[in-house]
C-alpha cells in the first residue's frame, strides 16, 4: 500500500509541470543532434513543397493533356510527376530515418540516465517503491519521451503541407478558396479540445501501467508461495482488476482518439462537399476549366491529410509529454537524491568500531528499531549479536554499510564518522552474507567475481575452495561456466550459501557481517557451510547475528539484544549466569520442549 501510495503521491507533484517545461526538458535531449534535426527539418519543408507540386500538377494534366491533347505536355508532366515523387520520397526517408536514429540515442541517453539515477538511490526509496512501477518508467516513460521532438518535425511539416496547399487552392480559385478555407479553424478545435484530453487519460493509463506491471512482477517472483498457498485465483482476480483498469482507460482513450479524427473529417467533409456544388457549377458555366477545378479540388482533399497527420502527431505529443512528467519528475527531484558520501577513504585494517548512542526507526513504525544503542568492537573480534525476532539486530547491521542512516547517534570506523567515508571505498571494505543468498542469472564464475575487476580464474577457484564450493561446481555440467538461473534458482540453498561465502572471500573485505547465514539450511548443509564461514572469519572483524547459539557459543562477544537495546554483552559462560533473556534463548535451543509462557515470554522481548 504505501508504494501505492508513492506512485499516487508523485503524479499529484508532476501535474504542476508545464507543457512549456516539459518540451523544453525534451528537447534538450535531442540538442545535440541539432544538426541532424535540421537536415530532418530541412527534408520536412521539401516533402511538405512537393505535396503541393503534386496537386498542382493535377490542372496541366487535365487541361493540357486531356482536353487540350498537347502531345509534348504528355511527356513532360509525367516526367514532372516522377521528379516530384522521386524528390518527396528521397526527403521523406532522410526525414524519417534521421529522426527515428536520434530518437534511439535519446531513448538510450534517457534511459541510461534514469537507471544510472536508480542505481544511486537509498535503499529507503526501493522499500517504499514498486519494482514493476521504476520498471515501467525505465523501459516505457522513456520510449514516449524518443517520440516527443520526431512528431514536433512531423507537425512543422505537415503545418507547411497545409501552407503549400493552401497556397495552390488559392492560386486557383482564391473565390471559392476564401469560402472553402471558412472551415479551418474548425478542424483546429478537436485538436486542441482533445489534445488536453488525451494527456489525462495518457498520464493515468501509465500509472495503471505501472501498477499492472507491479502485480505481474510481484507474482511471477514469488509464484512458489503462491501455489504453496493454492492462491493462484486469488492473484488471478488481483491482475485482472488491475488490467480492467487499463481497459477502462484505454476506452477512454480510444473514445477520444476517434471523436478527433470523425469531427475533423465530418467537418472536411463539409468543405468538399460544398466545393464540388460551387465549383462544378461554374466548370458548367464557363468561369473556370475542369483542371482548374480538379486541382482545386485535390488540393483540398490534399489538405485534409496534413491536418489529420497533425492531429496524431499532437496526440503522441500528448502521450511524451505524459512520459515526460513521469521521467523528469524523477530525474528532477528535489525529494528523491542520489546517497551521499564523504571525501575519505577507508584505511584498512580496521582496528576499531564504535556506535555511541544511537537510535533509528522505519517511517511505518511506530516505535523505534534501534534506541540510544551503544557498542564497541575491536579490530579482529569476533562478535555475535543475538535476540528475538524484531529485536533489531538486522537494522543494527544495515547502519554499518549506511544502507541506512541513523535518525540520532553517530558510528565510527578506525575513529572516523561513517558519514565521512567515500561510499564506494566504505562498502568495498565490509562483506554481508545473509540467508538470502543473492545471486545473479549468469555464470558461476561470474557470481563469485561479482563487483571485483581484473580478477583471475586461479584467484576465483581458489575462493571457492575455501568456500568449500569448488568440488561442487566442478561437478556441474559446465562446471565454473554453469548459470545459476534466477536468483540461483538451479542450485540448492547450501550451494548457493557456499557461492556467496566465496565471493567475500575474494572480495576480501576488513568488517565481515554475517546476518544469519545458516539459518535456512539443513543440519548436513549447515555444517559444510560453517567451515566455510570458518575460514572467511579467519582473522576478520566480524559481526555474526545468529538464530542458532550453536554458531556463536566461541565468539568473543556475545552481544543480547531486546527491543532495539543491547541489554547483556559477554562471553558465552558469562550470560548463561548473568542474563535471563540468554538463559531463555539458551533453553529453547537446546531443549526439545517449552511452555507456552516461555513462547509468550519471547515475543514480549521481541
Amino acid at each position: 500500500m504505501r508504494s501505492i501510495l508513492l506512485s499516487q503521491y508523485d503524479l499529484k507533484n508532476i501535474e504542476n509541470l508545464g507543457n512549456r517545461h516539459l518540451l523544453k526538458r525534451c528537447v534538450a535531449y535531442f540538442w545535440p543532434y541539432r544538426w541532424r534535426i535540421l537536415v530532418a527539418f530541412l527534408s520536412a519543408i521539401v516533402v511538405s513543397g512537393t505535396t503541393g507540386a503534386t496537386a498542382y500538377l493535377v490542372k496541366p494534366a487535365m487541361d493540357d493533356i486531356f482536353v487540350k491533347g498537347d502531345k509534348d505536355a504528355l511527356i513532360l508532366i509525367p516526367l514532372a510527376y516522377f521528379c516530384v515523387i522521386t524528390l518527396k520520397n528521397i526527403a521523406r526517408f532522410t526525414q524519417t530515418y534521421i529522426m527515428n536514429v536520434t530518437g534511439f540515442k535519446v531513448l538510450h541517453q534517457l534511459r541510461s540516465e534514469l537507471f544510472s539515477k536508480l542505481m544511486t538511490l537509498s535503499i529507503r526509496f526501493f522499500e517504499e517503491s514498486r519494482v514493476g512501477m521504476l520498471m515501467s518508467r525505465v523501459l516505457g516513460d522513456v520510449n514516449g519521451i524518443r517520440q516527443s521532438v520526431p512528431a514536433m518535425i512531423m507537425v512543422i511539416r505537415e503545418f507547411f503541407t497545409c501552407i503549400g496547399l493552401i497556397g495552390v487552392v488559392i492560386y486557383q480559385d482564391w473565390k471559392m478558396a476564401i469560402i472553402a478555407l471558412l472551415v479551418l479553424p474548425m478542424l483546429c478545435y478537436p485538436v486542441i479540445l482533445f489534445g488536453k484530453r488525451l494527456r489525462k487519460i495518457g498520464r493515468k493509463l501509465q500509472v495503471q501501467a505501472a501498477d499492472i506491471n507491479s502485480v505481474a512482477e510481484e507474482c511471477l517472483s514469488n509464484i512458489r508461495l503462491i501455489k504453496a498457498f493454492h492462491a493462484e485465483r486469488d492473484e488471478i482476480k488481483s491482475f485482472s482488476k488491475e488490467s480492467s483498469g487499463i481497459l477502462r482507460l484505454s476506452k477512454k482513450q480510444v473514445l477520444a482518439s476517434e471523436l478527433s479524427s470523425r469531427i475533423m473529417e465530418m467537418v472536411g467533409g463539409v468543405a468538399v462537399s460544398f466545393v464540388l456544388w460551387y465549383g462544378g457549377s461554374r466548370v458548367l458555366s464557363g468561369e473556370s476549366t475542369p483542371g482548374t477545378f480538379f486541382s482545386f479540388v485535390a488540393a483540398l482533399i490534399m489538405l485534409y491529410e496534413p491536418i489529420k497527420k497533425i492531429n496524431d502527431a499532437n496526440k503522441t505529443i500528448q502521450r511524451s509529454l505524459a512520459s515526460g512528467e513521469r521521467v523528469f519528475g524523477l530525474l528532477d527531484s528535489e525529494t528523491i537524491l542520489p546517497e551521499e558520501g564523504g571525501d575519505t577513504p577507508f584505511e584498512t585494517p580496521l582496528k576499531s568500531l564504535e556506535i555511541e548512542n544511537i537510535s533509528f526507526s522505519y517511517p511505518t513504525g511506530s516505535e523505534p528499531a534501534i534506541k540510544e544503542l551503544t557498542l564497541h568492537v575491536r579490530g579482529g573480534e569476533r562478535v555475535a549479536i543475538v535476540g528475538p525476532s524484531g529485536s533489531g539486530k538486522t537494522t543494527l547491521v544495515n547502519l554499518l554499510p549506511r544502507f541506512y542512516d541513523a535518525d540520532e547517534g553517530t558510528i565510527h570506523i578506525n575513529g572516523v564518522n561513517v558519514e565521512d567515508f567515500d561510499l564506494g571505498s566504505l562498502r568495498r571494505n565490509i562483506g554481508m552474507v545473509s540467508q538470502d543468498a543473492m545471486l545473479f542469472n549468469t555464470t558461476i564464475r561470474a557470481n563469485i567475481a561479482y563487483g571485483q575487476d581484473d580478477i583471475t580464474d586461479e584467484q576465483v577457484q581458489a575462493a571457492a575452495k575455501a568456500a568449500y564450493a569448488h568440488e561442487f561446481i566442478e561437478g556441474l555440467p559446465a562446471g565454473y561456466d554453469t548459470v545459476c538461473g534466477v536468483r540461483g534458482v538451479k542450485l540448492s540453498g547450501g550451494q548457493k550459501q557456499r557461492l556467496t561465502i566465496a565471493r567475500a572471500l575474494l572480495k576480501n573485505p576488513a568488517l565481515l557481517i554475517l546476518d544469519e547465514a545458516t539459518s535456512a539450511l539443513d543440519t548436513q548443509a549447515e555444517r559444510i557451510v560453517q567451515k566455510a564461514l570458518d575460514n572467511l572469519m579467519e582473522s576478520r572483524t566480524s559481526i555474526v547475528i545468529a538464530h542458532r547459539l550453536s554458531t556463536v557459543l566461541n565468539a568473543d562477544k556475545i552481544v543480547v539484544m531486546s527491543k532495539g537495546e543491547v541489554v547483556a554483552t559477554g562471553r558465552h559462560e558469562e550470560l548463561i549466569e548473568s542474563c535471563s533473556l540468554y538463559q531463555t534463548l539458551h533453553r529453547l535451543q537446546f531443549q526439545t520442549e517449552f511452555t507456552e509462557e516461555e513462547a509468550r515470554d519471547m515475543e514480549h522481548e521481541g
